[in-house]
């Protein structure tokens, strides 16, 4: 029996996507679609099968969505779970496919490490800041000074995939790298005894961790003071990772340097509301993209190809 398949987030830039998914099932396409659409969609064309990404989803897959459906399987072309609710598919018995442990993929993502290494560059050498200004047609340098990468120290906070490509790409860049993770060993020549310690002695910090309970809201005001250098933090792993009101205090209070994310906790609320958003317009030193950091060409190709293979 054929499976009926809803393809709920954008896939008419892959190539080659729509061609291979046609050989798994019947196929409708809702690339761009509110929470209701897609229920109705789910409903009318009893559809067992979704394939999604949480970067432009705009809502949870949760009770709301797939309560009455015929939907038993939910395959994300992503290694993160935050725009679907876990707890809700387990308990109706609804399989839900991902690619956090496809390590021979994974390998070859480098997509986000290479943001994270982007929003370092752009933080440390004022560059969203200089743009804006130039837009202003001001040609003054002196507000954006940056800092010479050669002479900072780089904390790595997770030392997994991602956190050892951004470790690897810094090593010819910056002065020192220290990594700080209690389940992977570091191979630098000195292991900080604890994140506060870390937090003691780098000028950029990188979070590259998974959102547990021992990692939410790890990054906290009580942390952020232990600051001594005025650090730059860059998030590339989930909003919830950090407390945002206190990421945006310290930034008032100067006891970091600015803040880089391609993430935000409530990605799927109003973006008016969220304090990283606001400090950002109030011309703060943050950087905010839009959840972009796998979404290269040659990663989304690799990573929803492999994706549809598992169905």
């Amino acid at each position: 029996m054929l499976k009926k398949i809803a393809v709920i987030t954008p896939v008419s830039h892959i190539e080659g996507f729509k061609d291979l998914i046609e050989t798994k099932g019947e196929i409708w396409y809702k690339e761009v679609g509110t929470k209701d659409e897609v229920r109705t969609l789910f409903l009318e064309e009893n559809i067992d099968t979704i394939v999604c990404n949480p970067n432009k989803q705009g809502y949870m897959i949760d009770k709301e969505l797939l309560d009455g459906t015929s939907v038993s399987l939910i395959n994300t072309c992503s290694t993160g779970l935050n725009h679907i609710d876990t707890r809700y598919t387990e308990e109706k018995g609804i399989k839900v496919y991902c690619l956090k442990n496809d390590f021979k993929l994974l390998n070859k993502l480098p997509s986000t490490s290479e943001l994270a290494l982007t929003l370092m560059l752009g933080l440390t050498k004022n560059i969203y800041k200089g743009v804006n200004s130039v837009r202003e047609y001001d040609w003054n340098y002196e507000p954006y000074i940056g800092r010479m990468l050669s002479e900072l120290t780089v904390g790595i906070v997770g030392y997994g995939r991602l956190g050892r490509m951004m470790a690897d790409f810094c090593r010819p860049l910056c002065k020192e790298i220290i990594v700080y993770d209690p389940y992977n060993p570091s191979p630098y020549h000195y292991s900080p005894k604890s994140i506060e310690e870390l937090f003691e002695l780098c000028d950029v910090i990188s979070l590259h961790v998974h959102v547990k309970d021992d990692t939410k809201y790890l990054i906290d005001k009580d942390l952020l003071a232990k600051s001594k250098k005025c650090p730059y933090i860059i998030n590339t792993s989930r909003g919830e990772i950090v407390v945002e009101s206190d990421i945006v205090q310290a930034l008032k209070d100067k006891v970091i340097a600015g803040y880089g994310a391609d993430v935000l906790e409530d990605e799927f609320g109003i973006l008016e509301k969220s304090p990283i958003i606001r400090a950002m317009l109030q011309g703060y030193n943050i950087i905010v993209t839009p959840h972009v950091g796998g979404m290269t060409k040659e990663g989304q190709e690799l990573a929803f190809k492999w994706a549809i293979n598992k169905l």
